[in-house]
């Protein structure tokens, strides 16, 4: 008897280190939007089943969608690996850090990549971003070990031939740059974009409406500069009130990045409407402030007083939105899909601050009796034109969204 209890003690030390060293099994957190059915039908008939069969069974659900510190980690997670914006599908799942699955990656490919050895890869992106279930052709899909160029590769190639060349070229692969959504990212187009959004015909035209309107009731330039600095004050707190109603959105749809799509397809079609009034002025619809609300608007600013600046700011800055909102949206669609809360509205703050920025200068430069009357010339002699600018920048800047940011 203490033969065998010492032969079995010997048995377990000996196998010790064996055993100290075994991987334990990942944990695997899904990053999903619950509104998706495609999605929550492939987490519920595909993935879990999937993951349990391989002895995972850690697994975690998070609601990124109608959640936001569930976003705002995705966003912090995603940020921190270095996944640039292209590679970020609408659904996402981390077995630990080591192997990402971006979308709606075939079982057969995550069982694929579970059982690769260790050393195969340190960490490993899959991106297949469509969903069958949407009648979408899933033809290829793109693969990248966090090292040299993303490979795209059809869905009939298995991973093993990614990871082959991976391993026979990775000597030469040098850091990848650095392709996240930080600051250098969303400065240039917070500020291009706000600029962009407020060299707005509709509100320029106000302004130098109501600012000489001032000097005919003899108002002295300081007097002009306090009333129009609080006229600008309240279109820059109507446009924020707006954007930050528009982030606080419901999702109403499974579409990936549906709110980035849409508005640059809006931005698209205002842009083409601007073109058209340089051709064609006055014929068919145009963007331009409603009736009723300009009428309201002027009728307030003519009272020359404090409260009724307030209200007439406020009432031009709603007029305004049609006018040039589709800018507006199509960057709200991507704050809402590629940053966190707090990060997206402090972008929000630095957008409505570059938005009102054209109207400071105007307001600076026209704070005098002789420039006031041949701008607001300029400006009605220059009108189509402007449109057709402000036109050819919203179409262009639709387009570019569309093809490299979503």
């Amino acid at each position: 008897m203490t033969r065998k209890i010492l032969l079995i003690l010997m048995l377990l030390l000996g196998s010790a280190p064996f055993i100290s060293h075994a991987q334990p099994p990942p944990q695997a957190t899904v990053y999903y939007n619950e509104a998706c059915r495609d999605c929550t039908r492939y987490i519920r008939d595909e993935v879990i089943p999937l993951l349990n069969e391989l002895d995972i069974q850690d697994i975690v659900l998070k609601d990124f969608i109608n959640e936001s510190e569930n976003r705002n980690e995705l966003v912090e997670r995603s940020t921190k690996m270095g996944i640039p914006p292209n590679l970020q599908g609408h659904l996402t799942i981390f077995l630990d850090d080591r192997i990402i699955l971006e979308g709606h990656v075939p079982g057969s490919m995550i069982r694929d990549l579970v059982a690769m050895p260790e050393e195969s890869f340190e960490s490993i992106l899959v991106y297949q971003d469509k969903m069958a279930g949407m009648n979408e052709v899933v033809e290829d899909y793109q693969i990248w070990a966090f090292a040299g160029p993303t490979k795209t590769y059809s869905m009939a190639q298995p991973v093993a031939e990614y990871l082959n060349w991976f391993q026979s070229n990775r000597e030469d692969f040098s850091d990848p740059d650095d392709e996240t959504w930080g600051v250098w990212t969303w400065l240039p187009l917070i500020v291009s974009t706000g600029l962009l959004d407020g060299v707005n015909p509709c509100a320029f035209a106000v302004l130098l409406f109501f600012i000489a309107f001032l000097f005919t009731v003899h108002q002295i330039r300081a007097q002009v500069l306090k009333v129009g600095f609080v006229y600008i004050g309240m279109i820059y707190l109507t446009y924020l009130a707006i954007g930050l109603g528009l982030l606080q959105a419901i999702v109403i749809t499974d579409i990936p990045h549906f709110m980035a799509k849409a508005g640059s397809w809006l931005l698209i079609g205002l842009g083409l409407i601007n073109i058209k009034d340089y051709f064609w002025y006055g014929k068919g619809f145009s963007l331009s402030p409603s009736g009723w609300l300009q009428q309201k608007s002027m009728s307030w600013l003519q009272k020359a007083t404090m409260p009724a600046t307030i209200v007439g700011g406020f009432l031009v800055g709603l007029c305004t939105f049609p006018c040039s909102g589709g800018v507006y949206v199509a960057v709200l669609g991507l704050l809402s899909a590629k940053a966190t809360y707090v990060m997206g509205f402090g972008y929000l703050l630095l957008y409505n601050v570059m938005f009102v920025l054209p109207l400071v200068a105007l307001l600076l430069v026209t704070s005098n009796r002789r420039t006031v009357g041949q701008l607001m010339r300029w400006e009605t002699q220059n009108k189509r034109t402007i449109k057709l600018a402000l036109g050819s920048v919203m179409v262009a800047l639709g387009v570019i969204i569309l093809l490299w940011f979503v």
